[in-house]
């Protein structure tokens, strides 16, 4: 068979030469080096030159590369480069090599296992692997190592999924050979191993050979056998701690059908918990690795056991207690999240009306856990109390800490729901009560004396805020009043103050009487120069405008003056968050005040954006005109009166006015991207909110998108355009057919002026333009269906769509995908229309479809080949392979002929004859039937083929040859 390097070249002399120079060369020699070893990986010379460097390099690195590419060939060359009456030979010069590394370098080593795994996978004449290799390698101390290893590599490699060239049934057979069939022979191995000698015992190897296997051994067999009091013992010593807390961990796993394994558990159970002492050692010996590893044992076995746990409390109790044990002594908050898990599922069977005994038994427990996580949410402590820089400067530790601190409050949640809201508010409420008697004496306008352990409970109240009823009549009456207190010069405390009255505006809602104190409290934040207190603050508000809106409807006219003169001050997110606020506002007032509250809102805003484009003669100053935009789209989003469909609405006579200006402004910018987007993405809100009652801006709406898409060639305006194409389909209510006409006639000019753009430039440098184009083609199918797939724009638009699939670039390809997709629906009696009534067209329809197919088919399905095999995107994997099965259930005999034509199509000495062959005479054996569920194995075949090849092949440095697309070409 040709390689696909060079044929010549590739001794060991030049392979290690080019070795050197990766390392020291200057970058030209060094690709020019990274070239040659590409090629030489894929050569026929690699076979023998690898073995010739393991065989004779001293140099360890070289015996690595030399290992790593055997793999490498083994993997995906074995079927194509090397004869089946090879293999044996092979096979032999891989176990000569393994006898000689069989005591390092261990990588080395490791990758030869891995080689001689993969190759009993393939060869399947090869019976007695287990035998073979044992055997070979002897029963010196120095073979040990390495028979371990290739025990733990060979279930790994068998059920990783490598198919190689084997089909489904082969690899099937071959994994019950290698694995079930030689699971006992293993234990026995292992046992008679562990029992050689103390150090055999401890050997790390040893329990991750037995995790290995736990997945073909029946973990009943492990359990009553001496492994594991091997692998107990295993965690009282330091060499083989975390190995064997591993190895434990997934044996308590392996167990989680708790039903199916009843006894098992019931022997597991005393011997994880005999290793509770081990918890207090640990932590105070400040081993910080050792005691992650019992911890996870621990938190393993409560994830596996935790319906016993709801099922019997009393017998179970000690390994709950155990884990709480765990949380306790966690004092730097190295283990508790590994809890975390269990406490979650075991909250979901406690709150559970069927164990409701359980839940009585194990209140007490959630208790203390509500302890601990309280104490575990305060910041770390300082000298200074004015100090907040409290990570000496480490941003990262940092934000892990405030991530760490959410899932924490999640487990406060679970807590609570088994607890009850007012039990775990009321610890709440008696820390910061215990705060104020410590500690609220001493504080001064300069200083909060031991602030965190006021902070902590503020936190764990803001956590708590979605599971607080909003009729809560107990404890929050109490604890609102004392947050109002909280003094606001220091900045955390005031921060967690703000958040928790964002958490509870639902409850204020209810309770009108707390408003005001709240909001107050809000407003004056504002004040600060903290960007995180604005931050808090905006968003804050934005919930109080939320759900207090009816409240605060006769404040709207006050609010403004607040809104217009605090808005400039503040960051872009805040902007949002306040103008959203304020909208919502806006949004429930009397419909005939909506016009009049948008001019004075949005006025003020509008004279801003004249200001700013004015004077955006910079990147910098266009970016803040962009942003600016957003706020007006978010009034247009929130402010939707209801008004009936016969009289003007009142919001869109305000944007009738202030149309004009952002018309003009996207004319004077046409040629920033930023500023066309948001103007687009105002006006596409714009119709997605007021519907038809937009048809007044309709159509210099519509002209304007044609333009701006004419001049800019941007995508934006497609993607805008797609909203009117929904909004004014043929099956809505309201919508003249004059109209109609209208937006089908601007929506052909807009696809014809994109169609005559891809004929003029290569698709990769439009690859936006492509997917806004494909997005609102997906829309025009879906509701102008009877038009678009008659028309003359139908067929250039496919050949455009298998033309773009030819980029590399994930959305682009995905929306092409998704178009083709729907359209193949139309050839068949499930179409993905809006309205699927066609009547007398429907026939009509599907043939145009068919037609289309027949015609095309042959390049879309080469297309989509090549990108599976070649230069799709992994997300696009899914879709291509849509693509094909939706073409084998309309044209099954003619798609079976186009796949074959294009598979003999790949690149010399990728493929050979009879790999082609054997793929296509599976697929012709599925097609046959007649089944259709057959064609969900075919598309399987195609999968499991292209999956191989991308695996075995790089994309060719000198293009696709007959794969290529071809060049679109439209001439209307």
């Amino acid at each position: 068979m040709a390689s696909n390097g060079a044929a010549d070249g590739f001794t060991t002399p030049n392979v290690l030469q080019a070795m050197l120079t990766m390392r020291s060369g200057d970058s030209s020699t060094k690709k020019a080096a990274m070239d040659y070893l590409q090629k030489f990986q894929k050569s026929n010379e690699a076979w023998t030159t690898t073995i010739s460097i393991l065989q004779g390099s001293p140099e360890a690195e070289a015996q690595l590369f030399a290992a790593t590419t055997l793999k490498g060939k083994i993997t995906y060359d074995l079927a194509t480069q090397i004869s089946e009456s090879e293999h044996a030979a092979l096979r032999n010069q891989i176990l000569v090599l393994l006898k000689k590394f069989a005591s390092g370098p261990k990588p080395v080593r490791v990758q030869l296992c891995v080689c001689l795994a993969i190759l009993a996978i393939q060869m399947q004449s090869w019976k007695d692997v287990l035998q073979t290799v044992v055997g070979a390698l002897g029963d010196d101390v120095s073979s040990h190592a390495c028979i371990l290893d290739f025990l733990r590599v060979l279930p790994e490699e068998v059920t990783e999924g490598r198919k190689i060239t084997l089909s489904e049934e082969e690899l099937i057979q071959r994994t019950s050979e290698l694995l079930a069939d030689n699971a006992n022979e293993v234990v026995g191995l292992l046992i008679n191993y562990a029992q050689s000698s103390p150090a055999a015992a401890t050997n790390p190897q040893l329990f991750e050979c037995i995790t290995s296997w736990l997945r073909e051994v029946p973990v009943s067999v492990v359990v009553n056998s001496p492994l594991l009091d091997a692998v107990i013992n295993g965690l009282s010593n330091d060499r083989s701690l975390q190995t064997a807390a591993e190895c434990l961990g997934i044996i308590c796993r392996e167990t989680r059908d708790v039903d199916d394994n009843l006894e098992t558990i019931q022997a597991l159970l005393p011997k994880v918990l005999q290793l509770r002492p081990r918890i207090q050692a640990l932590a105070d010996e400040e081993d910080t690795e050792g005691f992650k590893a019992i911890t996870r044992v621990f938190a393993d076995a409560g994830d596996s056991w935790v319906l016993l746990c709801a099922r019997e409390p009393q017998h179970f109790r000690p390994l709950v207690d155990t884990l709480l044990e765990c949380c306790a002594r966690d004092k730097e908050r190295d283990v508790i999240h590994y809890t975390f898990n269990f406490w979650y599922e075991l909250k979901q069977y406690l709150t559970l009306d069927h164990y409701i005994q359980a839940r009585v038994q194990l209140l007490d427990v959630y208790s203390k856990l509500v302890d601990i996580l309280l104490k575990q949410l305060e910041y770390p402590e300082s000298d200074d109390p004015n100090e907040f820089d409290l990570f000496d400067g480490d941003r990262e530790q940092e934000e892990k800490f405030r991530e760490f601190r959410h899932h924490m409050g999640d487990t406060m949640k679970d807590a609570c729901q088994v607890m009850g809201t007012t039990e775990c508010l009321t610890k709440v409420h008696e820390a910061i009560k215990i705060w104020r008697e410590k500690f609220g004496g001493q504080a001064t306008e300069s200083a909060v004396p031991h602030w965190q352990s006021l902070e902590a409970p503020l936190f764990a109240l803001r956590a708590l805020g979605r599971l607080v009823d909003k009729e809560e009549n107990i404890v929050l009456p109490e604890i609102m009043p004392l947050l109002v207190q909280i003094p606001i010069n220091n900045e955390k405390l005031r921060f967690a103050a703000i958040m928790v009255f964002g958490r509870y505006t639902e409850w204020t809602s209810a309770h009108p009487d707390y408003l005001q104190p709240q909001l107050s409290y809000v407003l004056a934040s504002f004040q600060t120069s903290s960007q995180e207190i604005l931050r808090a603050a905006a968003q804050s508000f934005k919930y109080f405008c939320v759900d207090c809106k009816h409240l605060l409807g006769p404040q709207a006219i006050e609010l403004q003056g607040f809104y217009n003169s605090i808005l400039d001050t503040l960051s872009d997110h805040s902007k949002e968050d306040l103008t959203e606020g304020v909208a919502t506002v806006i949004s429930v007032q009397k419909t005939e005040d909506i016009y009049s509250l948008l001019k004075l809102y949005c006025d003020p805003l509008v004279q801003r954006l004249m200001t700013k484009a004015n004077n955006a003669t910079d990147d910098a100053s266009k970016l803040e005109l962009a942003d600016h935009i957003n706020l007006l789209t978010l009034y247009v989003q929130n402010v939707v009166p209801y008004w009936p469909s016969n009289s003007d609405n009142p919001a869109v006579r305000y944007w009738q006015e202030v149309f004009p200006v952002l018309a003009t402004i996207m004319d004077n910018f046409i040629e920033f991207v930023p500023i066309c987007e948001r103007i687009c993405r105002c006006w596409r809100f714009m119709v997605i909110s007021y519907r038809t009652a937009i048809t007044p801006l309709l159509g210099p709406l519509a002209n304007k998108l044609a333009e701006g898409f004419a001049k800019s060639k941007q995508g934006c305006f497609l993607w805008a355009s797609s909203a009117i194409l929904r909004e004014f389909s043929e099956d809505r209510e309201h919508v003249e057919d004059g109209i109609v006409d209208s937006i089908y006639g601007f929506f052909e000019a807009q696809a014809t002026n994109v169609l005559r753009m891809m004929s003029d430039i290569a698709p990769i440098d439009l690859p936006d333009v492509i997917e806004d184009f494909y997005r609102l083609l997906i829309d025009a199918l879906l509701y102008y269906p009877q038009r678009l797939i008659p028309s003359a724009l139908f067929t250039p638009i496919f050949q455009a769509a298998i033309s773009a699939l030819s980029l590399e670039k994930q959305e682009p390809v995905s929306a092409a995908l998704h178009y083709i997709r729907d359209l193949l629906t139309y050839g068949g009696d499930n179409p993905a229309s809006s309205s699927q009534q066609f009547g007398a067209v429907g026939p009509q329809l599907r043939q145009h479809v068919r037609q289309l197919l027949l015609s095309q088919g042959e390049a879309l399905i080469k297309q989509t080949l090549a990108g599976m095999m070649i230069t799709f995107p992994r997300d696009c994997f899914s879709d291509g392979s849509g693509v094909l099965l939706g073409m084998f259930e309309l044209l099954p005999a003619e798609t079976s002929t186009w796949v074959d034509r294009t598979i003999r199509m790949l690149p010399a000495g990728t493929i050979t004859d009879a790999e082609a062959n054997k793929l296509m005479a599976k697929i012709n054996e599925k097609l046959q039937g007649g089944d259709r569920s057959n064609l969900r194995h075919v598309r399987t075949l195609l999968q499991d083929f292209t999956n191989t090849y991308r695996r075995r092949y790089i994309a060719p440095r000198d293009g696709l040859g007959m794969l290529a697309a071809a060049r679109f070409h439209f001439e209307g």
